[in-house]
């Protein structure tokens, strides 16, 4: 069967509930959003009616997944000993905002060693990671996101990944985000059959599908192995189309929520829902 949960990361201008309502405008079945700002380590209060409000949209629209994207600026290994503290309860924070929404997923980057070697970096995020879920409402699952491997950033590798959640002793509220343009760019060669065939191969043997909990669907501006994020609309990058073909008619992925980031948010995210649901049933 196809993918089921096909959206985007959407505004929150008019708050969570505006978000949701406007994805369904523009087709969505799944939504993405920050429940703060997503440059500031403050955020506000949450107010039973903004609570009611979100709640409302839903039952309005009929979308019932919702993934939270946190903060930048949480890097669980920084080496500075305040800031990590900072953000630890920073992450802590966005998934207890999460909690009071009802929202299930929080996705986040976790961190960049800043110099530290990837080894020390990750037995830092492991033991950072642990306090946030020990600290944590058990109804919200923390999503690791692959990245591109840009600077310092950790989790470029699957094997990464597989470590953390071995580190975490396969806790049952730690699961990964995939973002097709970050893995790309990272040197996974999703842009063709036999590479996409492979990718995620790999990722199963050393994740596991159960482990995968939300899709961030973008293209690539930069070239494969690049280790450069920049998101491109889909199709007109460097991954191309068929790996979007794919992705969409995946059986694995049937109820895994497919999320865009495209350029030109939100009038491109509406342009590019048109195209990913247009590639159903073409394989």
């Amino acid at each position: 069967m196809p993918a089921t949960l096909l959206g985007a990361h959407m505004p929150v201008k008019g708050g969570l509930g505006f978000a949701i309502r406007e994805g369904f405008k523009i087709g969505c079945t799944a939504v993405q959003v920050f429940t703060s700002s997503p440059q500031q380590w403050k955020s506000k209060p949450i107010t039973d009616t903004m609570v009611a409000d979100f709640r409302a949209a839903k039952v309005e629209t009929g979308i019932e997944v919702v993934v939270s994207h946190d903060s930048y600026l949480v890097n669980l290994c920084v080496p500075d000993p305040d800031r990590r503290r900072q953000s630890i309860e920073g992450l802590i924070g966005e998934l207890e905002r999460c909690a009071t929404y009802g929202i299930g997923f929080t996705v986040s980057h976790m961190g960049a060693h800043l110099g530290q070697g990837e080894e020390e970096g990750l037995r830092v995020v492991a033991e950072s990671a642990k306090e946030v879920l020990d600290r944590t409402d058990p109804s919200v699952t923390l999503l690791m996101e692959t990245t591109a491997g840009q600077g310092t950033s950790l989790n470029h590798h699957f094997e990464s990944l597989g470590w953390l959640i071995n580190a975490l002793g396969g806790h049952p509220r730690i699961g990964v985000c995939l973002d097709t343009c970050h893995v790309f760019a990272a040197g996974y060669d999703i842009s063709t059959d036999e590479g996409y065939d492979s990718t995620f191969e790999t990722f199963g043997k050393i994740i596991g599908f159960d482990r995968l909990k939300a899709i961030h669907c973008n293209d690539s501006k930069k070239a494969l192995g690049s280790r450069v994020d920049r998101h491109e609309n889909i199709g007109e990058g460097l991954i191309g189309p068929r790996a979007f073909q794919r992705l969409v008619n995946d059986s694995r992925f049937e109820n895994t929520p497919i999320l865009l980031e495209t350029p030109d948010a939100p009038e491109g995210h509406a342009r590019n829902l048109v195209t990913l649901n247009s590639y159903f049933g073409t394989l």
